[in-house]
């Protein structure tokens, strides 16, 4: 599972935030997606790499610029933080 996190430039407001949401969600079968106008930032979790590309086409077709990119591997923990691996 890959922790996908965008810098996004133009998000004013909570509608701003779920209009990246719906985007990101239309073009791609993401587990979760989940903006921030605050910290102008939107983190996805998905099971497969997205093309970096494809996603600043997909938020800037809204009218948002997607200033950075960086992608990390993720792995869920459970319920109590994987202290019982």
């Amino acid at each position: 599972m890959w922790k996908i996190t965008l810098k996004v430039d133009g998000m004013q407001c909570g509608m701003c935030e779920a209009h990246v949401n719906d985007a990101v969600r239309k073009a791609f079968p993401v587990k979760k997606v989940t903006s921030s106008h605050a910290r102008g930032e939107t983190v996805i979790l998905t099971d497969q790499a997205l093309d970096e590309q494809a996603l600043r086409q997909a938020i800037g077709s809204g009218g948002y610029t997607v200033i950075s990119v960086t992608r990390e591997p993720y792995e869920k923990h459970g319920l109590l933080g994987g202290l019982f691996k």
